[in-house]
């Protein structure tokens, strides 16, 4: 039954103790998606705790044992399903010191759920995880005001925060922003409705979850495919048969339409798109399929197949908002290793032009030090041109890694200006 759905991906963001780990707890308990061993291991200790009641934050602090012991705290994805969606949900560190984290996280999000303490309302940390979700362009942002139980569920006191955070959100780069009353603690609005609120008419959390919109997130304007692989079987049966597959990274692909491929400049027409062993007429992000042409061109992997009327753009200089994600510090004189779509070539840093400061969001032009989870806007030069378009108009051709030629390491992540 969820073989087809549709996935949502999304990711929370908060400061330490704004209840991030009850809120999936509740999500996942409500909507009845935690298996029984699950459930008994986390009453135990509720119980041994003292507690009344499960502590539902128990299902996701893996996290907090690593952070005792001192290991580098990753990014946990937990998987559920309704009757109407999948979920994956990115839940990430809130600390300024695991910036990278919440960048991972994200960076293939549909929606970021914000999380605000109604007690002490809009923070410091809620306009850093805002800005860094409006960075990374994510399509949606729902903002959880959290523990309303303990403001007497005061109508006041959420849109007191609903106003101020507005006054912020209008300096972002974000499309669509929505506001909830919850307490994940008692349930309210989380997946049922709530008693206790009888003032707020909209959704519910789970409601929003389910039903929005993201068809949409994706670029279906400029058709971008990626070569990943020549498939060419050397069977008798298909002597002659070449194949390209790959992921759909934008637009639309339909079959006997001209297409153009890049950097060659060759044209030709589609044969037949296969989805699976399923020969389709159309194809779309994000899906992953093989096309064959008209004609016998030359195309190996990096190559990009896209309409001869809509090409990206197509050069070695290239403008880029990074996060370093590496303890070592930015070495200016460094090679380092460049994959962006299929492609991966070798770059060098040009010039830093400016540092952002996370805690006020300001740039600062003076400090050219990089170093771990600092976001910077960088020029580098690659060994050849890349086919790419700007990162606001496609995340999929628009971002890219970097890697430290001699340890193999991601040490960057990158988004095209």
């Amino acid at each position: 039954m969820y073989l087809n759905m549709e996935i949502l991906r999304f990711t929370t963001a908060g400061s330490v103790d704004d209840g991030k780990s009850t809120l999936i707890g509740r999500l996942l308990f409500d909507s009845k998606s935690i298996f029984l061993d699950q459930l008994e291991a986390i009453s135990k200790i509720s119980n041994r705790k003292g507690l009344n009641q499960i502590d539902l934050s128990l299902l996701t602090d893996g996290l907090k044992d690593e952070r005792e012991q001192g290991i580098t705290i990753d990014v946990a994805y937990r998987y559920f399903a309704t009757p109407k969606r999948k979920f994956i949900i990115a839940d990430t560190p809130g600390h300024i010191q695991y910036t990278r984290n919440m960048v991972t996280g994200a960076s293939t999000a549909n929606v970021a759920l914000i999380l605000i303490d109604a007690r002490k309302g809009v923070i410091e940390q809620t306009f850093r995880h805002s800005f860094i979700a409006s960075l990374l362009q994510i399509p949606h942002l729902v903002v959880c005001v959290n523990k309303m139980d303990l403001v007497n569920y005061n109508e006041n006191t959420f849109n007191e925060i609903v106003n101020t955070y507005k006054n912020f959100a209008s300096k972002l780069d974000v499309k669509d922003i929505s506001f909830i009353p919850i307490s994940a603690l008692m349930g309210d609005n989380v997946v049922n409705r709530s008693n206790n609120m009888d003032w707020y008419q909209g959704a519910t959390l789970m409601h929003t979850l389910e039903n929005m919109h993201i068809g949409s997130d994706q670029n279906h304007l400029d058709p971008r495919f990626a070569v990943q692989t020549v498939i060419r079987p050397h069977t008798e049966q298909y002597h002659d048969y070449r194949a390209y597959a790959g992921r759909i990274d934008g637009g639309v692909f339909r079959k006997d339409e001209e297409v153009l491929v890049m950097p060659s400049g060759l044209k030709s027409k589609i044969k037949a798109i296969y989805y699976g062993d399923v020969e389709i007429e159309v194809a779309f992000p994000p899906m992953s399929v093989s096309i064959t042409l008209n004609d016998d061109i030359d195309i190996s992997r990096g190559d990009m197949i896209v309409k001869p009327n809509n090409q990206p753009n197509s050069t070695q200089d290239i403008e880029v908002m990074f996060c370093w994600l590496n303890q070592n510090q930015l070495n200016m004189s460094g090679k380092y290793l460049l994959k962006h779509t299929t492609n991966q070539v070798k770059a060098i840093f040009k010039e830093i032009i400016y540092k952002i400061d996370i805690s006020t969001v300001s740039r600062n032009e003076t400090d050219k030090q990089i170093g771990t989870n600092d976001i910077f806007r960088a020029k580098i030069r690659t060994t050849k041109p890349l086919q790419f378009d700007p990162y606001r108009r496609n995340r999929n051709t628009g971002s890219l890694i970097l890697i430290d030629e001699t340890t193999n390491e991601t040490i960057a992540a990158g988004m095209i200006v």
